[in-house]
Order: C-alpha cells, then structure tokens, then sequence
C-alpha cells in the first residue's frame, strides 16, 4: 500500500540499502532499486564485540536488543519494522533475513538517534499536524480518509501505532530542516556554473527537466480480484489506443479518468521533473511532446499518459507553469494553539465565502509575515518555491478556490490561488532552478555526514541480538 512506501517504510529501505551497499552486499539481489527511495544514510559506527556464546535459553520473544542512549529498543520493534518491511517490499525477502533484521536494528538505532536529538531541540509535532499528513496520505492514495484507515487496520496495523509514525517521520524532517536544509548555500555563481555545465553536457539532468504531462486514472480498487485488475488494464489500453489514434485526449480524461484532475482535462502542469512520480518521469522519458505513454500500472490503477511539454531548464524555451498565491500567516505563538489558529482561520475561511469579509483585507489585519502590507501576495510562484506542506495544499485549488487551514513548520496558513499560467522561465529563474537541484544534492551530502555524527555521538548498548 502507497502510504506505507511514500511515509514509512521508504525511509528505512533506503537506510537499509545504504547500509548493505555499505557492507559489500552485492548488487542483483532487488535491493538496489530500494537504494533510490530517499535520502541514504551512512554506514553505522562499528558494531560492539559479540559476548562469548553461551548455551541457548528459552526466553520471551519480548526483550531489549539495545540501548540508545538508555533508551530501550526491543525485539518486537525489530520484528515488527521487519514483517511490514518484507510485506510491503517483496524484494527486501531477497535479503538473507538475519541480515536484514541486522540492518533494521541499525537504522532503528539511527532513527532513535535522531528523534531524541529533536526532544532535545524542543521540536515537537502537535495532533493537528498529524490529523492534515494523514488526510495527505488519503489524498495521495486517492481514498478517503475512513478508507485509509480501514486499510491501515487490515494491514494488521493499530491506528495510534500509524499515527506515532507519521509523528516520527514528521519530527524527522524538521530536524533534517534545522539542522541540515537551513545550513546549504549555493551562490549565483554556482549555479550559473551548474547551468552551463548542464547545456554541455550530451546527458540532461533529469532534475533538470520541466514537464507538463496529463493523465488518464482508471483506478483498481484495494484487494481486486485478477478479473478487475485484467477489465481496468484493458480499459486503459483501449483508450490509449484512442489517445493514439487521434482522439481528444481531454475529452478522454472527463469521461474516463478517475483522478480528481479530471477537471482541467488530466493536466497536471508544468514542473520539473524531481516534482513527478518517478514512474511517470520513466514512462515518458523518451515519449515526445504530444505523444503518449502508458498505461502504466502504480497502486493506485493503470495511467495513460500524455505528453504536453517538455523543456530543459537553461535551455531559451524553458517554460513552466507558475501560481499566482496569497496567504494568512498565524505563526507557532505559545500563547495561542495550532488547534486555535486553525478555528481562528476556517472561521476566516467561512466569512470570505459568505461574503461578509475580504481575503485581502483580513490578511492585512491578521497575517504574521512580510505579505501582509500585500493583502497576503505571495505574487507569481514556480513548483518547489514553497515548503510542501504548502505547495501540495496550493496545487489542488483552483483559482479562485480557498484551502481549508494548512499546517506547517512555519505555523498555519490559508492559502488562495489568484491564477495560473505557462510562462517562459527568465534567466533568474532558470538560475533559482538550478540552484535548488545543486542544493538538493548538497543537502543529500550534507544529510549522509551529519547522520554519521548523530550516530557516532549516540550511545549505543547492544543485548541480546533480535529473534524472530
């Protein structure tokens, strides 16, 4: 199930592979596709000597493995991380399985690490935060959210165990933004150097690429039987066939698609291509402009794709599709909770849509940062401008629609799409293209050595290796 790959389970596979890589586990096993999953961490500090063997004992299969910091880390957390590991990733069976439980541990421990450092730094992450990243997970999923729920208890998963991971994996990226993101610098002068780089090279980055591609979802349902999935499979084929032969590929979407970008003809506008699912980035990698793609299968159904365009940034026809955006800030304030400024800005919500009080003018009297003389302007806005959290709340407004409250690491906005368009990207905005794909990079490098000292500073106690 997506939500477990995209949230959960990634960040460990990727850990795992980085882990493997680094103690010469061999290529060909199907780990190596994992290594592509999220950011890769280093290999741990070199592990304790093993006691001296003692005569086996019966013993519970609850017990401490190790100690992080005098925190207790048990067997059952091990086993647990592993069997969802392998259910949700067959091809982490292919690892020998004491040696995947082995670097489970390890990344428990890593993980551990981390989410004590962040207790230490006073980040925290509140209920309201974890509430909005599961209805993220439902969207991305494309189920409501009682769906995802039912799904995550047939997956033998207890609901507040669900919810303390999204909270780790939240608290995890805020540290990773304060300690790591924040610190990245990458001049004018670097990356106009990584721009002509990019234009001599015979190889594009992919990072980047802009792309504008449409999609029509015919969606598989949870658990279908092999003769839904064959009728869905076929669905698509036949109307990429249709696309092919000519047909309008917009009309297609609205009567086929079950995605909710139906409604702007499957289009789902001009990014770079870091910013698309990777298995659509693949499919489409030698389709040209206008041509067609797919059906390619993902979990959520078969998509067929459409190529709208495509364009190299530092290339002159470099374009892409930009949001004009406006907000109300409230900021994180210990006088007043995110549960509170939520209430605060849906009743802000409800007054504009009644027509009794004015986006612009409530965002002058109440918003906390420097748009507020703007009535909240953010003005015109490219993919990856804003922290995500925004970004995917912005993406799925029309113009003219208004968000319900977005939580971030910044505090909680609503956020009003003014208008869209396809622009051509100006030498300064090519140049912020390029500096965010050169940062992105240094910020990989720059997370692989600071988890290396987080890891090394942490006192690690090993007991009895795990069992299953």
């Amino acid at each position: 199930m997506k939500y477990i790959r995209s949230i959960i389970t990634m960040s460990c596979l990727a850990a795992i592979a980085a882990t493997a890589g680094a103690q010469g586990y061999r290529p060909g096993t199907g780990i190596t596709d994992i290594m592509r999953a999220g950011p890769r961490l280093g290999p741990p500090a070199a592990r304790a000597p093993a006691a001296p063997s003692a005569a086996p004992v019966q013993r519970s299969a609850e017990y401490i493995v190790a100690l992080v910091n005098s925190e207790p880390i048990t067997n059952t957390d091990v086993q647990s991380r592993v069997t969802r590991l392998i259910k949700e990733n067959p091809d982490a069976e292919r690892v020998p399985r004491g040696e995947l439980t082995r670097l489970v541990l390890e990344r428990l421990i890593t993980e551990r690490a981390q989410l004590q450092l962040a207790k230490e730094n006073g980040i925290k992450v509140d209920e309201v935060a974890i509430d909005q990243a599961e209805q993220t997970v439902a969207r991305q999923n494309e189920i409501s959210l009682v769906e995802l729920r039912r799904r995550v208890a047939a997956e033998g998963i207890a609901q507040q165990d669900f919810r303390n991971d999204l909270r780790d994996q939240l608290l995890l990226t805020r540290l990773r933004d304060r300690e790591v993101e924040s610190k990245v610098k990458v001049s004018d002068a670097e990356a106009d150097e990584y721009l002509r780089d990019q234009r001599n090279q015979s190889v594009k980055n992919v990072a980047l690429e802009n792309l504008n591609l449409a999609q029509v979802l015919v969606a598989v349902p949870e658990n279908a039987t092999d003769a839904q999935v064959a009728a869905a499979q076929k669905k698509a084929q036949d109307i990429a066939q249709r696309a092919r032969s000519g047909e309008d590929f917009a009309k297609l979407v609205r009567e086929n698609s079950d995605s909710p970008d139906r409604a702007n003809g499957g289009a789902i506008g001009m990014r770079s291509a870091d910013r698309y699912p990777s298995l659509f980035v693949e499919a489409t990698q030698s389709t040209a402009v206008n041509g067609i793609a797919g059906p390619v299968r993902s979990s959520a159904g078969f998509h067929v794709l459409k190529v709208l365009a495509k364009a190299q940034i530092g290339s002159g026809d470099a374009t892409v599709t930009q949001t004009q955006v406006r907000h109300i800030l409230l900021l994180n304030d210990p006088k007043r909770t995110t549960a509170q400024a939520v209430a605060q800005l849906a009743e802000f919500k409800r007054r504009i849509q009644a027509g009794t009080a004015d986006f612009a003018s409530l965002a002058r009297d109440n918003s906390q940062d420097g748009s507020a003389k703007q009535g909240g302007d953010l003005g015109w806005s490219r993919p990856g401008q804003f922290v995500p959290e925004f970004e995917e709340a912005m993406d799925r407004l029309s113009p003219g629609q208004i968000s319900d409250p977005v939580v971030s690491r910044f505090g909680v906005h609503l956020i009003q799409v003014v208008g869209r368009r396809d622009s051509k990207l100006s030498q300064s905005e090519q140049r912020e293209a390029a500096r965010a794909a050169l940062r992105e990079q240094r910020v990989e490098e720059a997370f692989t050595t600071w988890v290396q000292e987080v890891r090394a500073r942490a006192y690690v106690e090993y007991r009895d290796p795990p069992q299953s």
